[in-house]
């Protein structure tokens, strides 16, 4: 068997006395020397995967201190799935060894990307026959992201398949980015847009990488006009734009060499308070050689190598006690005869693990870092920052590295740190924050400033986002209308989730006065709320302000009117909305169509009754499993939209 050829199934003794062995080594070990020490070894593994000999990985596989911690990063950070199995392979001559969830999955993710299809199969078999200890079984997504990477179409249907049998009902929004995104590198273009509409369909709300996707294959497609079209539509359907997005529309824009349109996506990355990544480097260039020094000058310094990051080369001499920052010096001390063949590395560094190990901050975990004497760069920050699981050791480290030789904090780490606190309700924090960026003349993106509201709504602060909302002007600078729409949005959805009602319906009439007409999405939520506390006046007057101000309501917006109703016993009057609702050729869902049967029967309206379920039947064999759109983010018009420019791209492909 493929199985047998790779690994050894250790005994629950084994298995158990090694964890027993590890847990007393490392009890009073400094968790930040541990991580270092550990991420020395992972460097030195990684240089002797590029040395094309075993000999020189032997050695460092002996490490008393070898875990499935390095031995996880180890096979992520390896140069080739050839190399990364070679590992494996060795790693059988090492009797202290045993695997664990965290390198059988990096496994997988290697036989995946070998197209190792029969020996990745006989992995996830074994794992879920209980062949190793401690190993949960391998989830239908993860079956699907594996088999993605390898490209195997079929399988990944059929572990979607599986996993919609077990569920008796759709998967998450991930499942069918999963398959969408493989139908894109595969060229199935027709598939790709009949799986984003069964998505939109089955009641699967994208999500920001549904969309990255169908940026991804309409520029992939030459439709660029298409693309910048659908990526300008993400603030209003309350989608955050992300890095990945902007670095393909900037290089396909670059390439094109459509440059007006590249500084407009950079004027908006940096409206947005995106850093720019080095995937862009090109472009930046490209940009600055026709004369665009002034938009570009700032972003390359950013991007350019940092010359205080030193390189990690291969010495045969090198041993895990050495420090990071020396390694060069090391090199330039040694036989030079082999220096051209020696791979050149930046230094392994996980964030997230760091963070992990930093989560006490006490005084021997902060001079163990310090003593690392890392290069602090904005980047690198903003990882940290947001690896921390806590808030108030984001803010030690915060504090903590506007210290550090080198390093001053912009505005990119001041808004990571921001948006940090206020999503964990650190009121106080925040406060200073924001009078130390109005003391200094910082003015923060908009998008910042909305994170700030929407995260007080998540902690249930409502006077806070309140505060923040009033001193827009001073935080962000001037806005543009329709941003001030979404800003009205978000507080209205922080003040209804935080139960400050007066509060929200006064702001409703401030926007009234102010020509600020809320979008349906607004509309729906603010009467979804009101819905639920029983407030039927409330919610027939926001109605009736849709009405008024011109816009069409949608399927869910009827579908909050007709359950507020029949919630409250008021069976005809969500009767009259299905009556609207038909008359606008729309149709509910199975659940509203029985719930207003129920309450029509109830009340003891049978015919009413009965003339609903015939009328949707004469409409309809099956009604709709779900319907388009929720409250506060996207409506089934953006939805409708959204989907009309993606499928008009590849009509001939799709007919």
């Amino acid at each position: 068997m493929y199985f047998n050829r790779f690994y050894k199934i250790n005994s629950t003794f084994n298995n158990l006395s090694l964890q027993f062995r590890r847990f007393l080594r490392t009890q009073n070990v400094n968790k930040v020397d541990l991580y270092f020490q550990r991420a020395r070894l992972i460097d030195s593994i990684r240089l002797a995967l590029r040395s094309n000999s075993s000999d020189n990985l032997i050695p460092h596989l002996e490490n008393p201190t070898l875990d499935s911690f390095v031995v996880t990063n180890a096979l992520q950070s390896a140069p080739s799935p050839d190399s990364a199995l070679s590992l494996i392979e060795n790693l059988k001559t090492i009797p202290h060894f045993a695997h664990t969830h965290n390198t059988l999955y990096a496994l997988a993710k290697v036989l995946a990307k070998a197209h190792e299809t029969a020996k990745l199969q006989a992995l996830i078999n074994a794992i879920n026959s209980g062949k190793f200890i401690n190993v949960a079984r391998v989830s239908y997504m993860d079956q699907m992201r594996w088999y993605a990477i390898s490209k195997e179409f079929k399988e990944v249907v059929r572990a979607w398949d599986e996993w919609r049998i077990t569920l008796q009902k759709h998967p998450c929004t991930e499942s069918y980015n999963i398959v969408m995104g493989l139908c894109v590198q595969l060229g199935k273009d027709s598939d790709a847009v009949r799986v984003f509409h069964r998505m939109i369909e089955e009641g699967a709300l994208p999500n920001c990488r549904t969309y990255t996707i169908l940026i991804e294959h309409l520029v992939r497609s030459r439709k660029l006009d298409s693309a910048i079209e659908l990526f300008h539509m993400l603030p209003h359907v309350r989608m955050k734009r992300t890095l990945k997005q902007y670095s393909v529309l900037v290089e396909a824009f670059s390439i094109a060499n459509q440059l007006d349109v590249v500084k407009i996506l950079l004027d908006q990355m940096k409206s947005d308070g995106i850093l720019p990544g080095e995937a862009m480097l090109w472009s930046f260039q490209q940009m600055q050689d026709a004369g665009y020094d002034a938009e570009t000058n700032e972003l390359l310094r950013d991007m350019l190598p940092d010359g205080r990051i030193k390189k990690i080369g291969y010495s045969m001499d090198s041993s895990e006690d050495d420090n990071d920052d020396e390694d060069e010096d090391k090199e330039s001390d040694c036989d030079h005869t082999n220096v051209v063949d020696q791979p050149h590395l930046k230094p392994w560094l996980d964030p997230a693990s760091l963070a992990n190990a930093l989560r006490k901050w006490g005084a021997e975990e902060v001079s163990a870092l310090e003593d690392a004497k890392l290069v602090w760069t904005t980047r690198l920050v903003c990882k940290m920052i947001r690896s921390f699981k806590s808030a108030e050791t984001a803010w030690q480290f915060f504090c903590w590295v506007a210290c550090q030789p080198g390093f001053n904090h912009d505005i990119y780490t001041i808004s990571r740190m921001i948006t940090r606190l206020a999503r964990q309700g650190c009121v106080d924090l925040v406060d200073q924050l924001l009078s130390k960026v109005e003391r200094e003349g910082i003015q923060l993106s908009f998008s910042t400033v909305q994170l700030i509201i929407d995260f007080y709504g998540i902690s249930g602060n409502g006077d806070p986002a309140l505060r923040v909302f009033n001193s827009i002007k001073t935080i962000c600078g001037p806005i543009s209308k329709s941003s001030q729409l979404l800003l009205y949005s978000s507080l209205l959805r922080t003040l209804v989730k935080c139960n400050m009602n007066p509060d929200a319906l006064n702001i409703l009439e401030e926007m009234s006065l102010l020509g600020i007409v809320p979008d349906l999405q607004t509309y729906s939520g603010l009467m979804n709320h009101f819905a639920l506390h029983g407030d039927i006046k409330t919610v027939q007057r926001l109605f009736g302000m849709v009405r008024q101000s011109g816009i069409e309501p949608d399927a869910y917006m009827y579908k909050v009117l007709i359950h507020a109703y029949c919630k409250c016993g008021r069976a005809a009057l969500a009767l009259r909305v299905f009556e609207d609702m038909r008359n606008s050729r729309l149709l509910p869902d199975a659940n509203t169509k029985q719930l207003l049967v129920k309450s029509l029967w109830k009340e003891g309206k049978l015919r009413e009754a009965a003339s609903v379920e015939e009328r949707t039947e004469e409409i309809s064999d099956a009604l709709p499993l779900a319907l388009p759109g929720h409250m506060f983010t996207v409506s089934s018009a953006d939805l409708s939209r959204v989907y009309n420019i993606y499928s008009k791209s590849f009509q001939s492909t799709c007919s």
